[in-house]
C-alpha cells in the first residue's frame, strides 16, 4: 500500500463559503477514492497563513490566504500548491477562485427583473474581491442605461473605521440615494450593514430598499432583518477542483500559471428583494402571474385574460419596463429553473421538461442552447460536482427562489 500523501489545507471555517471550500475537497477524495493525510484546522477569514507554512516537508498544499510573498517561498521550495485567494491575480501557480464579475452581473440581473431604476453597491476598498463584483454589477446595469452609485470603506488595517463612525457614513450614504433603490452589498456581512442601517433610518425593505448579498451563508442571511437574498457561489466546485489539481500536480503534472474561474451557482431570493419596482399595475401584476406559473403551461393569451389589457399594449409595456417581450419572461423563468433541476438533481431531461412546462424535451434542448450556448447535457457536466446528485421532486419556479425560512437547509447542497 502506498503512503498516503501528507496535505495542509490552508481554508477557513469560520464562514459559509470555506466551509463549502472543503466539502468540495471532501467530495473529492470520496469520488476519487483518495486518502490523504490532512492537516486543517479552525481558521478566521482574517488569519494570515501559517508561519510554519513556507518550511513544511508535506506532499502538497490547498492555500486562501495566499499572499505574492508565500507565493515565491512555496515555488523556490516546489511543493505543489493550489491558490484559491481572492485578493491577488497572476501569483504564478493554479489559482482556482470565483468569477468575481459573474457574480456582480447575477447581483444586477436579478434586481434589474424586478423593475428598479435606480442602483448602487455598497463594497469594501482595496479588497480584489468586491472591485470585481462592483465592476460586473456596474456594467449589467450600464448596459440597461443606468448609473450605480458607489459607497466603499476599508475592511480592515489602519483606514478601517470604529463601528459607530461607519454606521453613521452608512447612513448619510442611504439618506442621498434616491428612491427606491436597489443595492448589491459586495457579501452578506455587508449587506446587514446596510439592513441594519436601513432599520435604523425607518427605510423599508424591500419597497425602498432592495438588497442582496453574495455567499448564502445560511443562517446569517436568515439572520438579517429582513432575511437576506444573496447570490449562490459554486464554492463546493472551487474545492473539488483545487483537490483535483493538487492531486495531479502530486502525481508530477507540471504546474502552470492557470486561473480557473468558477461561476456562481445562482440567486436565493428572500424578502430583502421579493418585491417588483414597477410603477404599472398592469405589468407588476403580470411579472408576478409569470412568477408563480411560468412553469405550468403558462401562455401569454392567459396573461392578458387576467391582467385585463390588450397583447399590443401588454408587449409594449412589457418592452419599456423590463425591456423583453412578456413571451421572453416566460422562457426566462423556466430556464432558470432548468439551470437549477439540471445542477441540484439528477432527474433526466424529459422529467426536467415536463416540470417546467416543455412538452418536448427537444425542443427544451433547443431553446436552451439557444439561450445558453449550451446543451442540457454540457450544463449540468460543467456546474454540478461529480458523485451522486440527490433526486428530488420538482417545485413551482416561485417556491423554488423564494424559501421560507424553515425550508432554507443552505441553498444549493440542498
Amino acid at each position: 500500500m502506498s503512503a498516503r500523501r501528507a496535505v495542509a489545507i490552508i481554508v477557513e471555517t469560520s464562514g459559509g463559503y470555506g466551509r463549502e471550500i472543503l466539502g468540495g475537497i471532501a467530495r473529492y477524495l470520496r469520488t476519487r477514492g483518495r486518502s490523504w493525510s490532512l492537516f486543517a484546522d479552525e481558521r478566521e477569514l482574517s488569519a494570515r497563513a501559517p508561519a510554519w507554512l513556507p518550511r513544511w516537508r508535506g506532499d502538497g498544499i490547498i492555500c486562501r490566504p495566499m499572499t505574492p510573498a508565500l507565493a515565491r517561498q512555496l515555488r523556490r521550495r516546489g511543493i505543489p500548491t493550489v491558490d484559491l485567494g481572492d485578493q491577488h491575480e497572476g501569483l504564478g501557480g493554479p489559482h482556482v477562485w470565483s468569477n468575481m464579475r459573474a457574480i456582480g452581473r447575477r447581483a444586477a440581473e436579478h434586481l434589474l427583473e424586478r423593475g428598479f431604476r435606480n442602483f448602487a453597491y455598497c463594497g469594501f476598498r482595496d479588497e480584489l474581491w468586491s472591485v470585481q463584483r462592483l465592476e460586473g454589477f456596474r456594467d449589467a446595469v450600464a448596459e440597461r442605461g443606468e448609473r450605480c452609485a458607489v459607497y466603499a470603506s476599508s475592511w480592515r488595517g489602519r483606514g478601517a473605521r470604529d463601528w459607530r463612525h461607519e454606521h453613521a457614513a452608512l447612513h448619510d450614504w442611504l439618506r442621498s440615494l434616491p428612491r427606491p433603490v436597489a443595492i448589491m452589498a459586495c457579501n452578506d456581512l455587508r449587506a446587514q450593514h446596510v439592513l441594519d442601517a436601513a432599520r435604523t433610518l425607518g427605510l423599508a425593505v424591500p419597497e425602498e430598499l432592495a438588497v442582496i448579498g453574495v455567499d448564502d451563508d445560511y443562517p446569517f442571511c436568515d439572520l438579517c432583518d429582513p432575511p437576506l437574498s444573496s447570490v449562490v457561489p459554486n464554492a463546493q466546485r472551487i474545492g473539488y477542483q483545487a483537490a483535483e489539481i493538487l492531486d495531479g500536480l502530486m502525481a508530477g503534472a507540471p504546474a502552470s500559471a492557470q486561473e480557473i474561474l468558477i461561476e456562481p451557482l445562482g440567486i436565493t431570493t428572500r424578502q430583502s428583494t421579493d418585491t417588483l419596482s414597477i410603477d404599472d399595475p398592469g405589468v407588476a401584476a403580470a411579472v408576478r402571474l409569470i412568477r408563480e406559473r411560468a412553469c405550468e403551461g403558462l401562455r401569454v393569451s392567459d396573461i392578458v385574460k387576467r391582467v385585463a389589457l390588450s397583447r399590443s399594449v401588454l408587449e409594449q409595456r412589457f418592452r419599456k419596463y423590463l425591456s423583453r417581450s412578456p413571451q421572453a419572461e416566460i422562457r426566462r423563468v423556466q430556464l432558470a429553473q432548468v439551470k437549477r433541476l439540471l445542477v441540484d438533481t439528477d432527474l433526466p431531461l424529459k422529467s426536467i421538461a415536463a416540470a417546467v412546462g416543455f412538452v418536448h424535451p427537444e425542443y427544451l434542448s433547443v431553446v436552451f442552447k439557444r439561450d445558453t450556448g449550451a446543451t442540457p447535457g454540457a450544463y449540468r457536466r460543467a456546474s454540478a460536482l461529480p458523485g451522486p446528485a440527490r433526486s428530488i421532486e420538482p417545485v413551482p419556479y416561485h417556491e423554488a427562489v423564494q424559501p421560507q425560512p424553515e425550508q432554507c437547509s443552505r441553498a444549493l447542497r440542498r
